[in-house]
């Protein structure tokens, strides 16, 4: 039901959209064919997909973009609600939190100190930095981390990213709190995993320290240098970075985020002081005045912030083949595009151009579904001819018995991680990576997925039985997936079981996640990610007694840890809220472990 109450809302807005802000005739035309040509790397059964039927069928509430063509910025729409409940709508002026697009902001930050003499790329962070100093040890081998290798995410560090920042009431902490792990951080310690310079590993703990480097170089909050020198003179001056939630003035414009099922989540006004990797509001009018700003002065036609050098150097790999200094490179058919993709809870966004020839687009969503942006993008990159992107292929599907289809349901395993076959309303569902995506059937065996360029097909043995599923990919066969029973046998890749056994959780099997969080705690005793998912299930299956003992016991084997454990634990209880499980049962456990 859920989906058609948005769908008729959506025809309701555009209409109103539509009204609201007009283009040339040409524009408007080419508006169009990107709103009713939206498609992943194929088409099913030969129709293209409209924007409106997409939002309804991702639960998706808001949409905004902007394109660039010939290095300006050539149209901007807003679809959907920015707030739901309050039936506000989005504009091309609706602010998103973009997450992780931050960090090629940050990074031009950094450059244009660079530029002014006050950095060098390549010379030992602790040279610069003030307020604290990163603890070398060991495990780096003599070796410095640099500026260069932060912004490349090649410093060999820790802390992936996934900060889950802080609600009003809590202690914010300091930088230098937030890099050591100390109450009232809810994350573990910046450190070295690996010597630095040696290979690429995301790290969102690199981009805080530059963050920190900016502050201490230049004496100033990181917020206003960034406005400053950054963000108004390249145009962005509806953008700003900030720790706290906006300012009230501002909260008419911010778009509220959404969980995949729609459920407006409390992370759109919590507190992150880490700036730097995910504290960006932005539009993106706003993202697209960077796209067309970088673009101009790689070709030494512009420097407002950054000269043709340094606009270069933020587009060129370094060490990593694909990773630039804040930015990430592809080449498809040997054209050339820089990217930065983004997640924050609730949140979904990509800005995605070309470095030559003055293409790209911003595109956001206020949902953790984003799987419609590579669909907008690639609707845009077929409107404007973009080099490179290969057309869509049409693919014809089929209806497969019920019989079989009920033989494929299971779970597999490929390349250690953890794929699931399910049955549900409308067919046969694949999870895995945390996406659950349709399955569309081309044969009885074989089938695609919109969201995965492999094409796969079921493996039968002799008696029937499957085994498992082949995978190709452009042409070049993958070691198959095998179906696996014996949950006892199993092993993965770090983290896998975890995702799954929250996969099950939140689909409320709670015997089976038991099973496989029992499994991965024989594997690793010390996992507390799996003891506390454990408690979670043994809560939800009403063994209130146990859960509440694992909890406590929990927080006396890590009484260091206590802090951040009860903030982890916390911020599952309002996940769960949000996605319709037992709030009496979540409001009664809070208030026995006192969180």
């Amino acid at each position: 039901m859920r989906k058609y109450l948005i769908l008729i809302t959506l025809f309701l807005y555009l209409g109103h959209v539509t009204a609201q802000l007009t283009y040339s005739k040409e524009i408007e035309q080419q508006i169009k064919q990107v709103e009713n040509s939206l498609a992943g790397r194929v088409i099913i059964n030969g129709k293209a997909d409209n924007i409106v039927d997409r939002m309804a069928y991702f639960h998706v509430n808001g949409i905004s973009i902007a394109v660039v063509k010939n290095y300006q910025v050539i149209w901007a729409r807003g679809y959907g609600w920015a707030n739901e409940k309050e039936k506000r709508p989005v504009t091309i002026e609706t602010l998103f939190k973009p997450g992780s697009i931050s960090k090629s902001l940050n990074a031009v930050g950094v450059l244009k100190l660079v530029q002014d003499n006050k950095l060098d790329l390549f010379k030992d962070i602790n040279d610069y930095l003030k307020s604290w100093k990163f603890p070398y040890d060991s495990v780096s081998k003599g070796k410095k981390i640099t500026m260069a290798q932060l912004l490349s995410h090649t410093a060999g560090l820790s802390v992936y990213g996934g900060f889950p920042g802080y609600d009003a009431k809590s202690k914010i902490p300091t930088i230098p709190e937030i890099l050591d792990g100390m109450a009232p951080a809810n994350t573990p310690p910046v450190r070295s995993l690996f010597e630095p310079g040696l290979k690429f590993q995301y790290s969102g703990g690199g981009i805080i320290i530059s963050q920190l480097i900016i502050a201490d170089v230049t004496q100033q909050p990181y917020e206003k240098f960034m406005y400053d020198q950054v963000l108004k003179p390249m145009g962005m001056t509806h953008s700003f970075y900030r720790a706290a939630p906006p300012a009230t003035d501002k909260l008419t414009q911010l778009a509220s985020g959404y969980t995949k099922d729609g459920v407006e989540v409390e992370a759109t006004f919590r507190h992150y002081p880490e700036q730097a990797p995910l504290g960006l509001w932005t539009t993106p009018t706003d993202l697209c005045n960077y796209i067309a700003e970088i673009q101009l002065a790689c070709q030494g036609k512009s420097s407002k912030v950054l000269n043709q050098k340094m606009a270069r150097l933020h587009l060129t790999p370094y060490i990593d083949s694909d990773a630039a200094l804040g930015t990430f490179v592809q080449e498809r058919n040997g054209e050339k595009y820089f990217f930065h993709d983004a997640g924050n809870e609730g949140f979904r966004g990509l800005y995605f151009a070309s470095v030559e020839g003055g293409n790209g687009v911003a595109i956001f969503v206020n949902s953790d579904e984003g799987t419609i942006i590579l669909e907008l993008l690639n609707s845009v990159a077929s409107v404007y001819d973009w080099k490179g992107f290969d057309k869509a292929v049409n693919v014809n599907t089929k209806a497969i018995p019920d019989s079989m289809a009920q033989k494929y349901v299971g779970v597999y395993l490929y390349d250690g991680n953890i794929a699931e076959v399910t049955n549900g309303k409308d067919g046969l569902f694949f999870w895995t990576q945390g996406q659950n995506c349709k399955m569309h059937f081309t044969t009885d065996k074989d089938f695609i997925n919109i969201e995965f360029p492999s094409s796969k097909s079921f493996i039968l043995d002799s008696s029937g039985t499957v085994t498992g599923y082949s995978r190709k990919l452009n042409g070049k066969e993958f070691p198959p997936a095998k179906k696996f029973t014996r949950i006892d046998t199993l092993r993965t890749n770090k983290d896998q079981i975890n995702a799954f056994a929250w996969h099950l959780l939140e689909t409320k099997r709670f015997d089976e996640a038991i099973a496989y969080l029992n499994r991965g705690l024989a594997l690793e005793p010390n996992d507390i990610t799996a003891a506390v998912y454990l408690a979670h299930c043994f809560l939800f299956k009403n063994e209130y007694d146990k859960a509440i003992t694992l909890y406590k016991g929990y927080f006396g084997a890590k009484k260091e840890d206590q802090a951040s454990l009860k903030e982890m634990i916390k911020q599952d209880f309002e996940s769960f809220q949000r996605n319709g499980f037992d709030r009496a049962l979540v409001k009664k456990a809070s208030g026995a472990l006192g969180l």
